[in-house]
């Protein structure tokens, strides 16, 4: 039952905007207004924010698939 309380306090505490800290509004999810929506679309898009991953390897010419009649 302690877990059945940790979700009803968790659901009760009221969000706030992660980009000023204000009453998070219901019609822009997790944001306060549009504009701060805006902004976190901003900052995904030019780059400010990464999602870390593997680094592919580049592919060198001898690995690529050869065309018909190329020789190696």
């Amino acid at each position: 039952m302690a877990d059945d309380a940790t979700k009803d306090a968790s659901a009760v505490r009221p969000r706030h905007c992660p980009i000023c800290g204000k009453p998070a509004v219901a019609e822009f999810k997790a944001f306060c207004s549009r504009r701060c929506a805006d902004v976190d679309l901003n900052r995904w898009l030019s780059g400010v924010y990464v999602v870390p991953g593997k680094a592919e390897e580049e592919e060198d010419e001898s690995s690529a698939p050869q065309k018909d009649g190329e020789e190696s």
